[in-house]
């Protein structure tokens, strides 16, 4: 009955134990568990690995499927074509684990793209192939005759590299009459043999006794080995001494300092005198490391500890000690002392960082794997149990995976124009009681990726650049920034390609790709092209490339480049430079004779023309004289018949320009009778009389007409004003304009205003874009000066309000010219300058 009840409660507890088996390995964070024996051959198949962790065969190699084993070396490998683990090369059991119960290889299998840790663990199972194997080949026993019967002899067991019932060894002893075979179980650490003394011993009979000792393991098949024994019969002594214990057991913890007492063996002798003097010592058993481990004190038997003591190194030592008389011959007692080492909390943890996917795209996924790292500590229980944190407030987290396995995942958004780079600390600490702990320093570097367009300082740059500038010249230096890295950041500028007029604007300007340099390709001329404005483009080399633009407002000084022209009428007839007037010498001081008139291309200062009359060579001071600003010539004094009958003079028009720039007029004046005055110069006369009379009456029109127009500019400008402060607030609106700098010369101030160019007709000369004007009420000064600053473009509405400014303007131009179409005599608006002896 009892007989068919065993197998079938193994049966179920083996059943049991298989389920148990299968739930832990589910719930195991995908660990897998494969067995194989030891002293395998190379290919023996060991597992479907790819199948097991779910991975098709024909991603293994794309995603890169590698298998490592901390410290294995490869002797496990995996074929990449069935997925299947194989025996690579020899696996030794006892090699790799020792004596250790159990014996296993920790695989990290490892799949990238994307990124994923697989444990694998393969057992090592062993298998009898080692044999008992005995220290020396021939133990020597001095047994004295007088030894009594069941005397006891502790021999030297064997020891098998095996383990299990490998590993389990039975003593068998050569047939003899003398001797028995008994065996001793120690705690935890096997059997040891022991001869028995069955019959007293005669030396004078059998002074040696050659025997067998043989140790069998328990494998399957047995394996053997044997050690010759010789019994040397002794006489004389005949109490041995003895401890009173044959097994000693003593616990203490490793570290312990020099000196410090282990046992204090104390054996003990029924021989009187001599015979009962004893001297302890080790064994000859016991190896040279527990040797200078342990120091024997041979007088009072008392073992200390002489050299460091680590639990790491080994947790047990087994002394044997003998206790030996001063008889002739010596006795000797015999015992072992098993020495126990405690733990104690003496290794730090270890960190080992053991993949890297550096460095980091900003714009990584929350939950991307950074790193793999696996802690590690050489104590035992609590003390060896080791928990991982990380450094705090910084984007990233440490994730469990198996055991002391992490992985460093990204746990937040990253930004590399705020934080470029990550010292990261992973911090290992054990349960040890003063906890230890160990650091592993991490620095993660975030990748860039193009997410930042470059950017200008100011949306809208004003530069000023003087007319007849050499070709290629160098007008300013554009500049964005990019804060990206790298390719994102290598900004290339390009001209926004637009016309002006009826050229494209790259025929005008040019900007190098690399520096931002914005160069003139050819002169430029203040008289053709007051005002270039166009965009340039700023890109980066980034995938895909961002930009933005920038607006350059380039205004182009006048200079002196244009020298006076003469009109191609004057008042006193003829043409050209040289002009035939016939003078009545009745004429009274004051009398306006003749008009020169001409006109300047240029603008502003460099507009304004002066008269001078230069004087003859040799001759008597002239009773003319030329306007300053005018150009009239006029008597000085009433004529009398001293003066020559014709006068030759010469008129010197000159610009206020930096250098001058001048021309001359030649005027004839023939000087006769009141009778004598030809009819046509009579009505010549006359007529310039009726002109003058006519003058008076347009001048005073135009007096009229000026104040008109000044006052509805006057309240336009207002108007303007009020809507630009009521629009919404915008760069430059209501802020301060271009500033005006007033100054006076000789005869009066002048000063130049223009925003946009604006064609101003007049009776004779081109069309011109400024205005002057004169006031003999401010003091004088050297130079005039004209400062203008950058203003803002509004919006809408005031373009808007700027259109109808422009458009009130021309249309009370249009009624002006119209009833009052310029006479010769009106120079102003036409050569930038209004006669301001008209007004007066």
């Amino acid at each position: 009955m009892m007989f068919v009840y065993r197998p079938r409660r193994l049966r179920t507890r083996h059943l049991l134990l298989s389920l148990l088996l299968l739930a832990s390995w589910e719930t195991g964070s995908g660990q897998i568990h494969y067995s194989v024996p030891e002293e395998a051959k190379h290919g023996t198949f060991v597992g479907r690995i790819a199948q097991d962790l779910g991975l098709e065969l024909a991603e293994l190699v794309p995603r890169l499927f590698r298998v490592a084993s901390k410290g294995r070396g490869d002797l496990l490998e995996v074929n990449l074509q069935n997925g299947i683990l194989f025996v690579n090369s020899r696996i030794d059991r006892e090699e790799l684990c020792g004596r250790s119960a159990e014996c296993s290889i920790h695989l990290e299998v490892v799949v990238e793209r994307p990124l994923q840790v697989f444990h694998v663990e393969v057992e090592i199972k062993d298998i009898n192939d080692n044999p008992p194997v005995f220290s020396v080949a021939e133990q020597k026993l001095s047994i004295p005759e007088s030894r009594l019967l069941d005397s006891r002899f502790p021999l030297e067991g064997a020891s098998d590299a095996d383990v299990g019932e490998n590993a389990m060894l039975t003593y068998r002893l050569s047939p003899n009459e003398f001797f028995i075979l008994d065996i001793i179980n120690k705690k935890d650490k096997g059997k040891f043999p022991v001869l028995v003394l069955r019959k007293l011993l005669d030396r004078e009979e059998n002074p040696q006794l050659p025997l067998l000792l043989t140790a069998t393991d328990g494998g399957k098949p047995e394996l053997t080995g044997s050690v010759s024994l010789l019994i040397l019969i002794l006489d004389a002594n005949d109490n041995a001494p003895i401890f009173d214990r044959s097994i000693y057991e003593v616990k203490m913890y490793e570290n312990a300092p020099n000196q410090t007492l282990v046992i204090w063996l104390n054996a003990s002798d029924a021989d009187e005198e001599i015979n009962k003097e004893l001297i302890y010592s080790f064994s000859s058993l016991v190896t040279p490391s527990i040797r200078r481990k342990f120091l024997m004190n041979e007088r009072t038997g008392e073992i200390r500890v002489n050299d460091a003591i680590d639990f790491e190194d080994s947790n047990t030592y087994e002394i044997h000690v003998d206790v030996t008389d001063k008889g002739n011959p010596p006795m000797v007692g015999h015992c072992t002392v098993l020495v126990e080492i405690l733990d104690e909390n003496d290794n730090s943890p270890e960190v080992v960082v053991t993949s890297l996917s550096l460095p980091v795209l900003e714009d990584a996924q929350v939950g991307t794997v950074i790193a793999l790292i696996s802690v590690s500590d050489r104590d035992f229980g609590v003390n060896g149990k080791v928990t991982c944190s990380l450094t705090s407030h910084v984007p990233f987290k440490l994730v469990s995976t198996f055991k002391n396995y992490y992985s460093l995942v990204l746990d937040s958004a990253l930004d590399r124009e705020s934080v470029s780079d990550y010292k990261l600390v992973v911090t290992a600490r054990d349960g040890g009681s003063p906890s230890l702990s160990a650091t592993a320093s991490l620095s993660v570097e975030v990748a860039d990726v193009n997410d930042n367009a470059p950017t200008f300082a100011q949306p809208e740059y004003t530069v000023f650049v003087k007319e007849n500038n050499p070709p290629g010249c160098h007008i300013f230096t554009v500049w964005a920034r990019d804060v990206d890295a790298q390719e994102n950041a290598r900004v290339s500028y390009s001209l926004v390609e637009r016309r002006v007029g009826e050229r494209a604007l790259s025929s005008y300007v040019s900007v190098h790709a690399e520096s931002g340099k914005v160069y003139a390709l050819q002169p430029l001329d203040h008289e053709e092209l007051e005002l270039l404005q166009f965009q340039v483009s700023a890109r980066d080399a980034g995938v895909p490339p961002l930009g933005s633009n920038v607006t350059l407002q380039v205004f182009v000084l006048d200079q002196n480049d244009n020298a006076p022209a003469l009109l191609p009428s004057w008042a006193g007839g003829g043409g050209g430079r040289e002009s035939e007037v016939v003078v009545s010498r009745s004429v009274d001081a004051g009398h306006v004779v003749a008009k020169v008139r001409a006109v300047d291309a240029d603008s502003g200062y460099n507009a304004w023309l002066s008269y001078e009359l230069q004087p003859a060579a040799g001759a008597e001071r002239s009773p003319f004289r030329v306007g300053l600003y005018t150009g009239e010539i006029s008597t000085t004094r009433a004529l009398d018949e001293a003066d020559a009958p014709r006068q030759r003079l010469l008129v010197l028009v000159k610009d206020h320009g930096e250098p001058a720039l001048a021309a001359t007029a030649t005027v004839l004046l023939s000087l006769a009778d009141g009778g004598q005055v030809p009819k046509s110069s009579l009505r010549a006369s006359s007529g310039a009389a009726v002109a003058e009379t006519a003058l008076v009456d347009v001048n005073v029109y135009l007096i009229v007409a000026i104040c008109a127009v000044s006052s509805l500019l006057v309240l336009t400008l207002l108007l303007y004003t009020a809507l630009r402060c009521s629009a919404p607030p915008s760069e430059g609106a209501c802020g301060p304009g271009k500033r005006v700098l007033l100054c006076s010369s000789a005869v009066g101030s002048w000063s130049y205003s223009q925003q946009r160019r604006q064609r101003v007709c007049s009776g004779e000369g081109p069309p011109k874009a400024d205005l002057m004007a004169f006031s003999p009420s401010l003091p004088p000064c050297p130079v005039p000066v004209v400062e203008a600053e950058e203003q803002s473009v509004g919006g809408d509405h005031s373009k808007k309000v700027g259109v109808t400014i422009i458009l009130i303007f021309c249309f009370v131009k249009n009624i002006l010219f119209h009833y009052f179409p310029p006479s010769p005599t009106c120079l102003g608006i036409s050569s930038s300058s209004i006669d301001m002896s008209i007004i007066s």
